[in-house]
């Protein structure tokens, strides 16, 4: 027994280094979102936001299916939850025809994300048949050819047989693919003007296209797609350090789309500019036209375009969760005012401190001195959880709603329920005779897979809650596991050391009566009880 005993007693942890360790991570947190200046993000429901409605295009005698509609719904929330914003709301209402998606968007960002979510994102890679600027007429060349053209004489009739003579006809040649029809669309597209450049056509993909550039300098006829955005596994923002392009857009295809790319490669770079460049064309605009020199077998490409990073990343999400199904013109625009939500905020802020104060007197009336590590703990974890929600509010665009307080609410169940539980597990080791500090070791031995069983339970609930749930309920869920996360470290990195640190005091190891470790305190039965 004593030989465990002392390796209990040399096998414990330092824990005034552990908790410098904390207080480091807690002063690099702080570091942070000073030097971000930014406060807690608010979800729709407390600061109001942006509400849009998009109407399904529909040509004349065409019908709106159910299907489609629930699909650009799912592709519509994987976009939005893609880009970090949380409790935003996508819902389909109505029925036939007359069906619509509305989002709702917290804060100021909410016409960006409109915007993004609401392109149809139809991908397609098309060989260029011919270039031309924006107000270019025709993609014609003129070539001379001689014709023999008959000339009466002056002063006679036209009925005698004149005197044939010969004269020069310019003929209009086309590059290869284009025919005079696709000419005259080329020369009656204006892309110097801003409403031929709004993006969003649902093109024929087996068929040739007359389409702008984004910035409107140029405009081109291009050949039927030959590798379209379904050909598409994955895409990613990237910045080009090594060819100095800035920001791009990485594809990679899948078997099929391979296959594809390799063929449209290896064919056009046998040709002459500009039929050796293969458009980028989304939505209706060229993206990007770049010379093939080489076949690209390997499956991967990449889009450049002078873009930022924000357009690099939004390009590549949109690309990532595949086109709508459908195309959409925006409706109604609203903003949502944060009136009622601020009402509940105020309500519920106030629950969160009636539970608080009674958990802590609660600790302090039954734990006695050891109450001391319950508010600590409970202070710690609240100012990390605070830290973060404001700097996941920077990183990833996490915002704070109403089901989000709930869930932070019911994480100081969950860290009061840690304490507990290795509080009686040590209070148990002393009553069995060992010495405080032993105890503090061997309590924690035990305490603390009861402790992981049970924060793992909470985190499976928040992670099938986050997953299968929408809007408000995963904001509940998230936050639920990130105060659980909390809950975990604080209780390694602060509670556990703490304690340690205290049972060396003379206080809490000769059993004080406000200690929480007297006799009286622990139920122990003395000789004197008994007489």
């Amino acid at each position: 027994m004593s030989a465990n005993i002392s390796k209990s007693i040399k096998s414990q942890a330092k824990p005034g280094r552990t908790i410098a360790i904390l207080a480091l991570i807690l002063i690099a947190f702080s570091t942070l979102a000073f030097i971000q200046n930014d406060k807690v993000k608010l979800g729709l429901d407390l600061r109001g936001g942006t509400s849009v409605t998009l109407q399904p295009r529909v040509a004349k005698g065409g019908s709106v299916s159910s299907a489609a509609i629930a699909q650009a719904v799912a592709i519509i929330r994987q976009r939005v939850n893609s880009l970090g914003v949380a409790e935003s709301q996508v819902t389909a209402q109505g029925t036939g025809n007359n069906q619509q998606i509305v989002i709702s968007v917290p804060g100021d960002t909410g016409t960006r994300i409109v915007d993004l979510v609401g392109q149809t994102a139809e991908l397609r890679f098309r060989q260029v048949y011919a270039v031309g600027a924006g107000s270019a007429k025709t993609t014609a060349t003129s070539t001379t050819s001689t014709s023999t053209v008959v000339v009466p004489k002056p002063g006679t009739k036209a009925t005698p047989t004149p005197t044939p003579t010969k004269a020069a006809v310019l003929t209009p040649t086309f590059p290869t693919g284009v025919t005079a029809a696709l000419n005259d669309q080329f020369g009656a597209l204006d892309c110097t003007k801003a409403k031929n450049r709004q993006g969003g056509n649902v093109d024929d993909a087996n068929a040739p296209l007359v389409a702008c550039n984004r910035d409107g300098t140029g405009k081109y006829i291009l050949g039927p797609a030959e590798v379209v955005g379904t050909d598409v596994a994955t895409a990613s923002a990237s910045l080009d350090q090594q060819g100095g392009n800035g920001w791009m857009v990485l594809l990679n295809f899948n078997g099929s789309g391979t296959s594809k790319f390799g063929k449209v490669t290896s064919r056009v770079t046998k040709l002459a500019s500009p039929q050796n460049q293969l458009a980028v064309v989304l939505d209706g605009l060229v993206y990007t036209s770049p010379q093939i020199n080489q076949a690209i077998t390997g499956g991967n490409a990449q889009i450049t375009g002078n873009f930022t990073q924000t357009q690099a990343s939004d390009l590549a999400n949109v690309l990532k969760y595949g086109a709508l199904p459908l195309a959409f013109d925006r409706g109604d625009v609203q903003q949502v005012s944060p009136t009622l939500g601020s009402n509940q905020l105020h309500d519920g802020l106030l629950a969160g401190l009636i539970g608080l104060i009674l958990v802590i007197l609660y600790s302090i009336f039954y734990y006695r001195g050891l109450g001391v590590v319950s508010v600590g703990s409970l202070t710690v974890a609240g100012g990390i959880t605070y830290l973060l929600f404001i700097l996941l509010g920077k990183w990833i665009g996490f915002s704070l709603s109403l089901a989000g307080i709930a869930g932070a609410i019911v994480s100081i169940g969950i860290t009061a329920d840690s304490f507990i539980v290795y509080f009686e597990r040590l209070r148990d080791e002393v009553r069995d005779g060992r010495s405080l500090r032993t105890a503090v070791d061997t309590g924690w031995t035990r305490a603390k897979r009861t402790i992981i069983v049970a924060d793992s339970v909470s985190l499976i609930a928040s992670a099938l809650l986050y997953f299968f749930a929408v809007g408000d309920v995963r904001g509940f869920a998230f936050t639920l596991g990130l105060t659980t996360f909390v809950d975990l470290f604080v209780v390694f990195f602060f509670t556990k050391p703490l304690v340690s640190l205290l049972s060396r005091l003379h206080f809490y190891s000769s059993g004080h009566r406000l200690s929480g470790f007297s006799t009286k305190s622990l139920g122990v039965v003395t000789g004197k009880d008994v007489a």
